[in-house]
């Protein structure tokens, strides 16, 4: 579908479909942004390697959705980690501290409904094309881009624990 035929009533993504990036090792798909819905949502299908996952942070204006459509991963939300496989659902609202982890031995694939929208254009903004969905990480995330794109945007990343 071209950027064209988007924003002008109902939309029709087929498998496969959407603009993709890579960003911290995950590739993330916008299927829905918010010129597609008016401003209420997005969706992102976000597909992690074992072990893979976003670091923890929180959104400062949107409430998020996260739906496990294949995999076994482990939610962080606030201080509550949650075991998830395919089916599983969770709300992270605006400002709680969020992640999740594939924890299992494929890769992993889960939906996000991010209200209101606009937060897709954080992750296009930090990530690195990704056009062809055989393709793997371009390499180590360029973290200066992505803290900047995280500010613009009201994403906190909060530095690791230290060990």
């Amino acid at each position: 579908m071209t950027a064209e035929a988007r924003g002008r009533g109902s939309v029709n993504v087929p498998p496969g479909g959407g603009e993709s990036v890579w960003l911290v090792g995950d590739r993330i798909t916008v299927k829905l942004s918010a010129e597609d819905t008016g401003g209420a949502y997005s969706v992102v299908e976000e597909t992690s390697p074992p072990g893979g996952g976003p670091p923890p942070h929180s959104h400062q204006n949107e409430d998020e959705a996260l739906y496990v459509l294949e995999g076994e991963v482990e939610f962080l939300l606030g201080e509550e980690s949650v075991p998830a496989g395919a089916g599983a659902c969770v709300y992270a609202p605006r400002g709680i501290l969020h992640t999740w982890r594939n924890v299992g031995a494929s890769p992993s694939r889960t939906l996000g409904v991010i209200t209101p929208g606009g937060l897709e254009r954080f992750f296009l903004e930090a990530g690195e094309p990704a056009p062809d969905p055989s393709s793997s990480p371009p390499g180590p995330p360029d973290i200066g881009k992505v803290m900047a794109a995280a500010a613009r945007y009201g994403v906190e990343i909060p530095p690791p624990p230290e060990q």
